[in-house]
């Protein structure tokens, strides 16, 4: 707030400046689930960005990515899908087929037809962002590894689960290459895995997983963390469902 209003004070209300400030703001709120509080800030931006730097700037582009953001958290898909067509036409159309960018504006389209159940429009989109990844930043980068769970969870949600499995473990792969064995996004891949595999009933493969990963959030996040509390509870239900109750009561917040 305190950013926000230097901004206005001394580079004018409708700067560019002014505009991130609003987004910074409005990001924390709806992180937080004020979405009332977030909703005119990202407006203001979005307003901002296309006056005084075109309706078709990138920057324009990431104002309109942020506020329909805010839409698909409170379900608002109509609301949400035409921002985001319309901020993939700008990166597409400013920065080309193949930019990064658009890579990421084709993971944020896909995303909301995911969570409307639309996955025949999802996947291609999920498929051609994973490429652009691969050929601009190389098979080994994070982001590549971000695309390939992205299109694996969506393989994962139909139950399509032998696609999703290679495509989780080459991730993984990256990751512990790229970030290291011990890194959040590491551990990250190691609970998706887990749960995967306990969705097949596969509780001998998932149970080591789960292992591996609640270790590297409790030394990396701390046991308090409420990612670490969280893969907790999930390894002790996996273990109450195989009958190992002592190992799991173990596992039990005292």
């Amino acid at each position: 707030m305190r950013a926000l209003a230097i901004s206005e004070q001394q580079v004018g209300a409708q700067h560019p400046d002014t505009a991130g400030s609003l987004n910074n703001l409005a990001e924390l709120y709806r992180a937080q689930g004020k979405y009332a509080q977030a909703e005119p800030l990202y407006q203001r931006a979005l307003s901002i960005s296309e006056q005084q730097l075109g309706p078709d700037h990138p920057d324009t582009a990431q104002s309109l990515n942020n506020l329909a953001a805010l839409y698909r958290a409170q379900g608002k898909y109509e609301q949400a899908e035409p921002l985001l067509q319309r901020a993939l036409a700008i990166y597409e159309q400013q920065l080309g087929t193949q930019h990064p960018d658009t890579a990421t504006s084709l993971n944020n389209l896909a995303a909301l037809y995911a969570d409307q159940g639309k996955y025949e429009q999802a996947e291609p989109l999920h498929q051609r962002a994973l490429s652009i990844h691969e050929q601009q930043l190389g098979p080994e980068h994070p982001d590549t590894a971000t695309s390939l769970n992205n299109l694996a969870a969506l393989y994962n949600t139909q139950g399509k689960y032998e696609q999703a499995e290679p495509l989780y473990r080459r991730a993984l792969a990256i990751r512990e290459q790229q970030l290291g064995p011990d890194h959040p996004s590491t551990a990250q891949s190691i609970w998706w895995l887990a749960t995967l595999s306990e969705q097949q009933q596969q509780y001998e493969k998932a149970a080591p997983l789960y292992q591996h990963a609640l270790s590297i959030f409790e030394h990396v996040l701390g046991p308090q963390h409420p990612t670490t509390q969280r893969i907790r509870a999930n390894y002790a239900d996996l273990l109450r469902t195989m009958g190992r109750d002592a190992e799991a009561a173990a596992l039990d917040p005292p």
